[in-house]
């Protein structure tokens, strides 16, 4: 009993307190703003903080190998926005007078995600083509695919919005399956293969080898390059069927959907824990990290805090997220 307290005591409360001052944060998160405005636990509100948090997981997964590799996605919303306008301009209804495509066939739901993905994938795979044999940084290469991209969409979409889309589309952001809201269900289990490939298989324990210290991971024996680029074509993957499921949640779609949503992604994988240092990041850190920053921007609305201020506030806790990450580096070194 006496060793069991002591586990509570000193260093090791304080290291706890640490290690989990996320999961902490969202739980003051959750009672606190409850207190001022008891909507905010509401069913509805709990509902549509995890339908939007959903796209944004989608993201923070493709960022997160990225990260824990030390390299970085600054292209994940560009890419999200491709996968936006191919889904939004392949699957219009076929009686739309303002069609993308006037003559185009009615198209099945399924074939497009994977017209979608496909190509978003072979984003990925430039990007990592680029980051291991070219010895680009992977800040630099991703913020060029990133101009690269919005160019290219904008001459796609012919800089027009797009609208009218299809219902069985739209149905994968609105409908739900044993009263779950598809995009939550879609959200798990992509939460469930992201776990497993991290935690199950050599290419995970690659990423996280190479993150920790890439030249001892190259000597055991690691292929450096091919792993990193069967990491930008996951996050490609990722980012592309996020792009495909936020065009069905607005109902149409334009070049600049995805904008900053890299930017969310990464503060939200360093809120959850993704070292900056790399070769750290667990997939239930990640998720709240998510869900963290979903619930503070919501919160802020809800008591009403000046739009304004709420960039402030968000920047702060970025920013106390990245001082706790150092803080954890520094102490195991």
């Amino acid at each position: 009993m006496k060793k069991f307290l002591n586990n509570f005591k000193g260093p090791n409360l304080k290291n706890t307190l640490v290690d989990n001052a996320m999961y902490l944060i969202l739980l003051s998160i959750l009672v606190s703003v409850s207190i001022a405005q008891p909507l905010f636990l509401s069913a509805n509100n709990l509902t549509n903080i995890l339908m939007n948090s959903s796209i944004r997981i989608l993201i923070a997964l493709g960022v997160s190998g990225a990260l824990i590799t030390r390299g970085t996605d600054l292209s994940a919303g560009r890419i999200v926005g491709v996968g936006a306008v191919i889904g939004g301009t392949l699957l219009q209804r076929p009686d739309y007078a303002a069609k993308f495509f006037p003559g185009l066939a009615d198209m099945p739901v399924l074939g497009i995600l994977l017209l979608a993905v496909t190509i978003t994938a072979l984003i990925g795979l430039v990007n990592g083509l680029v980051i291991s044999y070219l010895h680009v940084p992977p800040f630099i290469a991703t913020l060029g695919m990133q101009s690269i991209l919005y160019g290219l969409a904008l001459i796609y979409t012919k800089s027009q919005p797009i609208g009218g889309l299809k219902d069985d589309y739209t149905y994968l952001a609105s409908g739900r399956i044993a009263n779950i809201p598809i995009l939550i269900i879609i959200a798990i289990a992509m939460i469930v293969v992201m776990w497993f490939l991290l935690n199950m298989t050599k290419f995970g324990k690659y990423i996280y080898a190479i993150g920790g210290n890439e030249s001892a991971a190259e000597v055991a024996g690691v292929n450096i390059k091919w792993t990193k680029i069967r990491v930008y074509i996951l996050a490609g993957l990722f980012y592309g069927l996020a792009g495909f499921l936020l065009a069905a949640k607005s109902g149409g779609a334009t070049a600049n959907y995805g904008i900053g949503y890299e930017l969310e992604a990464i503060a939200a994988c360093t809120i959850g824990g993704v070292s900056t240092a790399g070769g750290v990041g667990k997939i239930q850190g990640i998720v709240s990290g998510v869900l963290v920053f979903e619930m503070l921007k919501t919160s802020l609305q809800f008591l009403r805090v000046p739009s304004d201020l709420q960039y402030v506030a968000i920047g702060t806790v970025i920013v106390i997220a990245v001082a706790i990450d150092i803080r954890k580096y520094l102490a195991k070194k």
